[in-house]
């Protein structure tokens, strides 16, 4: 990964120059590259202007989005070059015009889907979230967007209730690491799909867990709930949702929140989304008591300015701060599975992408 060398290298990879002010070390994804190409660069932000603050980054991470945005295959990414980062911790130094000043001082938690990756950044006041006090801001990191996600989808998409029998694909991931805990905490049962290396921690969550690559995955998980699961969620999309709605009762729900399966995949990823997004919209139109949706942590976002986006701000607050909650007080785990520096990006998202990995749960980037 190259190291800094100027603002202009950083002006080049990342837009127009900015006015003298705070420097900012940024990671840059400047094209499509295998993790040792991100670049390191450095640029001058300004002073915040009218509802935004200025936020020293203390963590951000490395998600699945990263892995996609690297190959091109996130829907929606921004061009080529840009700074990746999905989410952040940090507190805030400064802010512009019509903000509340005692937002200085304050830790804030923000998704913000690309940016994220860089030592200080300029985010819109609205958008932050307080992280209650006394939580470490790497653990609450790990909780922002996947947790989010995870909360949403249980609570909000599939309304898991206690007693009920739910699947998690992926059960040792960033997302499913805490989805798994969220629908124990909801008095759930929860069968977990994952690597051997991987069911032990599962098992010391209350999970029951089914290696990913049995041959026989869908007999091990019929076994186990002979009348079907109440809920699945499944991040890897293509052939694996039809093996997943075949897995629901006859009330059951699945969520699909990725296409991971077609991540290595050569074609537009708007050929793998609309078939999902199709082959979804047929089996709701079954005349059956199941259901089926895709997850999208960007839903309802609306235009800036809109009654759609204080809805979704308002959204994300209540859940995020709800999700906080159970970590600060202990009835939700946080799972670390590494620290870099930031600028050892490239080494983060190698380990992130590499099958020998063994600990569940995120890794975090420390600038």
């Amino acid at each position: 990964m190259t190291k800094p060398n100027s603002t202009t290298d950083a002006a080049d990879a990342a837009g127009t120059p900015a006015p003298p002010g705070v420097t900012a070390t940024e990671v840059v994804l400047p094209g499509k590259v295998a993790p040792s190409g991100l670049r390191v660069a450095l640029r001058e932000l300004p002073a915040p202007t009218a509802g935004q603050a200025l936020v020293r980054v203390e963590s951000t991470a490395v998600s699945f989005a990263e892995s996609a945005m690297r190959r091109g295959r996130y829907f929606g990414q921004p061009p080529f070059p840009f700074v990746p980062g999905y989410d952040l911790v940090g507190v805030v130094e400064a802010v512009g015009p019509g903000v509340d000043r005692a937002l200085i001082g304050r830790r804030v938690a923000a998704l913000t889907k690309t940016g994220g990756w860089s030592t200080a950044v300029l985010l819109t006041a609205a958008d932050l979230v307080d992280v209650p006090e006394g939580v470490d801001p790497d653990e609450a990191e790990t909780l922002i967007v996947n947790g989010l996600t995870a909360y949403q989808m249980l609570h909000r998409s599939a309304k898991v209730r206690a007693g009920q029998t739910v699947l998690v694909l992926g059960a040792a991931g960033g997302v499913g690491s805490i989805l798994v805990q969220l629908a124990r905490n909801a008095g759930a049962r929860v069968i977990g799909t994952a690597g051997p290396r991987h069911h032990e921690a599962l098992r010391a969550l209350g999970v029951e867990p089914v290696d990913y690559r049995d041959p026989d995955l869908f007999a091990r998980v019929r076994a186990l709930a002979p009348d079907g699961v109440d809920a699945v969620f499944d991040h890897l999309g293509g052939a694996s949702v039809t093996l997943s709605h075949r897995l629901l009762n006859r009330t059951g729900t699945l969520v699909s929140y990725s296409i991971a399966a077609a991540l290595d995949g050569t074609r537009p990823v708007i050929l793998d989304f609309l078939p999902l997004l199709a082959k979804l919209a047929f089996w709701n139109h079954l005349p059956t008591g199941r259901h089926a949706s895709f997850y999208d942590v960007w839903a309802g976002a609306g235009k800036p300015g809109s009654a759609r986006r204080e809805a979704f701000r308002a959204r994300v607050r209540t859940d995020l701060t709800h999700v906080f909650g159970l970590l600060r007080d202990g009835e939700l785990s946080a799972q670390i599975a590494a620290r870099f520096p930031l600028t050892e990006a490239a080494a983060a998202l190698e380990l992130a992408e590499s099958s020998t990995r063994t600990t569940p749960g995120k890794i975090i980037l420390t600038p």
